[in-house]
């Protein structure tokens, strides 16, 4: 099966051919993955645009649809999938319109794709190096992102429940508004990270160590404005690259905590790793040295860098794990920012 996925939740313009098959043990071969950023437009507001990132979209869409499928030659698609939520809804409008218009032009069916889903299901894409995959279940899903930090159980495939998720700002988004605090730039967890990767012997010179916000809590929900709140008051006459070296430490310490708490509690055989933040260097290195101290024969699975950020190849696997949710009658298909798992 040959899909054509689209990805315009955020500031991204994706779109991605791939081909999926197999049912208990799925295959998938990227034919193209394509993708334009906005970040240089949207560098001078410090974060996305909806408007502006709505108006690239649609000015995007056709060139990245044509660039995908010049790419791959022009396979005969077999299915849609979009992106339909979390995200920015006008944004997320976007896509789903354009892939409407295909459908109808094209006469093919459409599945609607939830995003927290997809950023969990394209670590399947190397499911059959993952020896019995459904052995793997059941797991922790730690998506972190820029606008998502949830902690999710997941029994099956389609088998999710939220077992916390941020009170306030989301890890990427501490990243971003700490980095405008430093005068770092956006986006702000890869500009941190730079700083905080030129320390080779970490000695903290900070007056204060930062807080850890709801580390000790028995729940499993998050929350960043505290951080950046101590951050702004406790930065100055503070150099920078231990500043940044304890922002990102602050933020490792809770998600690694928060989701290893939660893989014991629930008896878990394998924590998933998911989002834009799962890109950070330091928090994938200590994800995995901490599975390996703290939880016996845990498994962790986390994406190549390139499909942590978003990206339609994730959307089109996450097409393919729902394709009982498939309709040609694309009218039904909707934009809902905060569509939920």
């Amino acid at each position: 099966m040959i899909i054509l996925a689209i990805e315009t939740s955020c500031d991204d313009t994706c779109v991605a051919v791939i081909k999926a098959s197999g049912k208990k043990k799925p295959r998938f071969k990227i034919l193209s993955n394509i993708i334009s950023s906005q970040v240089e437009i949207h560098k001078k507001y410090g974060g996305v645009y909806p408007i502006l990132a709505k108006r690239e979209h649609q000015k995007n869409l056709p060139v990245v649809l044509e660039k995908a499928l010049k790419k791959t030659k022009k396979p005969k698609i077999d299915l849609i999938a979009v992106t339909v939520g979390p995200g920015l809804e006008p944004c997320l409008w976007v896509g789903v319109n354009f892939a409407k218009n295909l459908a109808q032009d094209w006469n093919l069916p459409i599945v609607p794709v939830n995003h927290i889903e997809a950023h969990i299901l394209v670590n399947f894409q190397f499911s059959p190096a993952v020896s019995g995959i459904q052995k793997i279940f059941p797991a922790v899903c730690l998506v972190v992102s820029g606008g998502h930090t949830q902690l999710i159980l997941m029994k099956d495939f389609g088998k999710y429940k939220i077992l916390g998720e941020t009170r306030d700002d989301a890890a990427g988004e501490c990243f971003d508004k700490i980095a405008r605090i430093l005068g770092l730039g956006y986006p702000g967890g890869p500009a941190i990270a730079a700083a905080a990767a030129k320390i080779t012997n970490y000695k903290l010179q900070i007056t204060n160590k930062l807080p850890r916000p709801m580390i000790n809590q028995k729940n499993y929900d998050f929350s960043f404005s505290g951080l950046k709140t101590a951050v702004l008051y406790g930065y100055k006459n503070q150099p920078i690259k231990e500043m940044c070296k304890e922002v990102q430490q602050a933020i490792i310490d809770v998600l690694i905590k928060k989701t290893i708490k939660a893989t014991k509690d629930f008896g878990a055989k394998t924590i998933i790793l998911g989002g834009g933040v799962a890109a950070n260097n330091e928090l994938r290195k200590q994800f995995i040295e901490n599975c390996k101290l703290k939880i016996e024969n845990c498994r962790f699975l986390v994406p190549p860098k390139n499909l942590c950020t978003d990206n339609a190849v994730m959307t089109a696997i996450a097409g393919y794990f729902n394709l009982n949710k498939k309709t040609k009658n694309w009218r039904k298909i909707k934009a809902n920012a905060n569509i939920k798992l």
